[in-house]
């Protein structure tokens, strides 16, 4: 072996030990969030409580028995434009883990040359000299202070982190289809309350105009009831605004152009039906299952591994190059013995001084680590907000729902008795008039009941993380396992 050959063997074996040596900056540990044992407003809100998440919260919206709002769930996922993009992020975050990694490896390059040079007759001898190269370059520089590898454990997370942001879209896009839907069936059902009390108070009318040609009555029973005719009239329109701006919302949604989903829609169906029984996991459970959650936990383990980049930066950087190849004075010697010729270089940089940059950098860094922590904690705390308030709003929407129904029952025989004894002549027209306008307005409350019930257990699947296929602890564990 050469003398060469050793310094060359010499150098990588020292490389390779630093190279080994422990990383710049804190070692990441995940968080325990701090989790009550079960759901303070469950049991109000009749909703059973699992140790584990239950496997259909994925598909959450299949437990609602609406074979249409199914297929338009199907759609968006396959074609919603916040879905696209959220994917395109996660390539590039895929591609910046795979930058980070590659920079922890030797650089290699091939290259050939072939020049002609011909000197000056008043400065040389006039001669043309020809010269011939060809050989490998390899340059890499080892990872002593472990700073490219904090980087890659940074572009690890960021990864993650992207991942688990793709699931966030989709669990927002499920649960804004299914409320859009929920509310374009409400506004359905609303048009079709008012266009049926229109129907009943023109009967009314009607019978004003034949009482007061019969004498029974005077005419200003006849323009009360005309009013009251107009007012429950003038209500459609605006109805029908909300109804198709919806429509519209449904659409963008699903990626598709304003009243594309129009004939598909346009007949009136059945609310989506509340199942016997709902199953959410306990909060632990749930913590884990939510995409925000995991995502800000992942940016938090990305910015620890970023103060060992900064860190790194105090420490010296070695950069080991070297050439391998072949060079002659003409062609047919290039392949000779005596034409290989190699280089080998080692060099060593250090900070001596720098203002206090590289302090700064690091104190920079910290600051946005800790910046991380506030907002896992604040996503955390959210997180057990949005749960508790969709539980309450479930409790209280079927409770309201229930008092609405017994409401309007009443209010319906009210009506019914006070047009019997108008026509008799026992009552006056007035009541017949509050009787009308107090069904229409409790019928339409029903109905908009109804629909705030249905969007509250919503929101409730969305709030315990549901639409997208739950993590195991195992693959939680192996994640925040890594040193990140």
């Amino acid at each position: 072996m050469s003398n060469q050959q050793r310094a060359l063997a010499v150098a990588l074996a020292a490389a390779i030990l630093l190279a080994s040596c422990a990383a710049a900056g804190p070692d990441y540990l995940a968080p325990e969030p701090a989790a009550p044992v079960t759901w303070q407003g469950a049991a109000a809100a009749k909703v059973a409580v699992a140790q584990t998440a239950p496997a259909d919260l994925a598909n959450w919206w299949r437990q609602l028995g609406d074979s249409t709002l199914n297929g338009l769930i199907e759609q968006a996922l396959q074609n919603s434009l916040d879905l696209r993009t959220a994917r395109a992020k996660l390539r590039e975050a895929r591609a910046r883990r795979a930058l980070a990694g590659a920079d922890r490896f030797p650089a290699v390059s091939a290259s050939a040359a072939a020049s002609r040079t011909k000197a000056s007759a008043e400065s040389g001898n006039g001669a043309t000299l020809d010269l011939y190269s060809a050989g490998f370059d390899a340059s890499w520089e080892p990872d002593v202070s472990g700073g490219l590898r904090r980087s890659e454990e940074a572009a690890q997370a960021d990864l993650d982190a992207s991942e688990a942001s793709l699931h966030g879209t989709q669990v927002s896009l499920t649960a804004e289809v299914a409320l859009n839907y929920v509310e374009l069936r409400a506004f359905q059902s609303r048009l079709d309350i008012a266009k049926a009390n229109a129907a009943s108070q023109s009967e009314t009318l009607n019978l004003t105009r034949w009482r007061a040609e019969a004498g029974l009555t005077t005419v200003l029973d006849v323009e009360q009831a005309r009013s009251n005719l107009e007012q429950t009239r003038a209500q459609i329109p605006s109805l029908e605004t909300s109804r198709t701006e919806t429509e519209h919302r449904l659409e963008i949604l699903l990626g598709q152009q304003p009243g594309s989903l129009g004939p598909a829609l346009a007949r009136p169906a059945k609310m989506p039906q509340i199942p016997k029984r709902v199953i959410a996991p306990i909060p632990a459970d749930t913590l884990r299952q939510r995409p925000d959650v995991r995502a800000a936990e992942r940016k938090l383990a990305a910015e620890t591994a970023r103060v060992g980049v900064a860190e790194a930066e105090r420490y010296p950087s070695f950069t080991l190059s070297g050439s391998l190849g072949l060079e002659a004075l003409s062609l047919g010697a290039l392949t000779g013995g005596g034409a290989a010729a190699q280089t080998l270089l080692g060099s060593i940089a250090a900070p001596v001084f720098d203002a206090g940059r590289i302090r700064q950098q690091i104190a920079i860094q910290t600051a946005v680590q800790e910046q991380a922590l506030v907002n896992y904690e604040s996503t955390v705390l959210a997180a057990l907000e949005e749960a508790e308030n969709a539980l309450a709003a479930l409790a209280h929407t079927r409770q309201r729902q229930v008092n609405l129904q017994n409401a309007t029952n009443a209010a319906r025989l009210a009506a019914l008795l006070a047009r019997h004894r108008y026509t008799a002549g026992v009552t006056d027209f007035q009541t017949v008039l509050d009787t009308e306008r107090t069904v229409l307005t409790l019928e339409d409350s029903l109905t908009a009941s109804e629909a705030e019930h249905v969007s509250a257990l919503i929101q409730l699947y969305k709030a315990l993380g549901g639409g997208w296929p739950p993590v195991s602890a195992e693959a939680v564990a192996s994640v925040q396992g890594k040193p990140s």
